[in-house]
């Protein structure tokens, strides 16, 4: 079994690495392998509505000219997928956006391929606006039909500067439990 990991933070090292860093760790406690991969920062464009996924049904977007097409692989090489975001102007990162868009139009493209795959959110976050960016990654899921664990709250984690998400206990312990329960998740339905 594998989970990867997409953090949609420009800080590589930042608070929404070291919460998804935090779920990674529970669910490498439980003997699966993770992987994550830097999105954030690094040059990935939204949809063109081209739709030529829709006709060329190949699991790719037509437009290859940016890292778009290496995490849909990475997405279907794996049983789960966590993408990790801070919350921009009440939403998630730009980066992550793109991905979301290009990646969820390509699965449903083709007979919706990320269908039943384990999915997460989680959301680095200075004051408003995390619930609003939690629950706009959740609908990458639920519209590619993925299954969502639960924790025992929101996964978000709140600090501003880098490193200050450390500080929050609770959003810690909420990251912990994801992974904990996503673990077991996937082993209640990989086969």
């Amino acid at each position: 079994m594998k989970v990867v990991a997409f953090n949609g933070s420009p800080r590589k090292d930042g608070n929404t690495s070291i919460l998804i860093r935090k779920v990674l760790e529970a669910i490498e406690g439980q003997g699966i392998e993770t992987e994550t991969v830097q999105v954030g920062g690094k040059p990935i464009r939204g949809c063109i509505a081209c739709y030529k996924c829709f006709e060329n049904k190949d699991r790719h977007c037509a437009v290859g000219k940016d890292m778009l097409n290496d995490c849909v692989d990475r997405m279907l090489a794996a049983d789960g997928i966590i993408l990790g975001s801070p919350v921009y102007f009440a939403c998630m990162s730009p980066e992550t956006k793109a991905l979301i868009d290009r990646a969820g139009m390509v699965s449903i493209a083709n007979d919706t391929m990320l269908r039943r795959k384990v999915g997460a959110a989680v959301v680095a976050v200075r004051r408003a606006g995390a619930v609003h960016t939690f629950d706009s990654i959740n609908h990458f899921f639920t519209i590619g039909e993925m299954i969502i664990p639960g924790s025992r709250y929101w996964n978000m984690g709140f600090g501003r500067e880098k490193g200050e998400v450390k500080e929050d206990t609770e959003g810690l312990e909420i990251m912990k439990t994801l992974g904990e329960n996503m673990a077991w998740l996937l082993k209640k339905i990989v086969v």
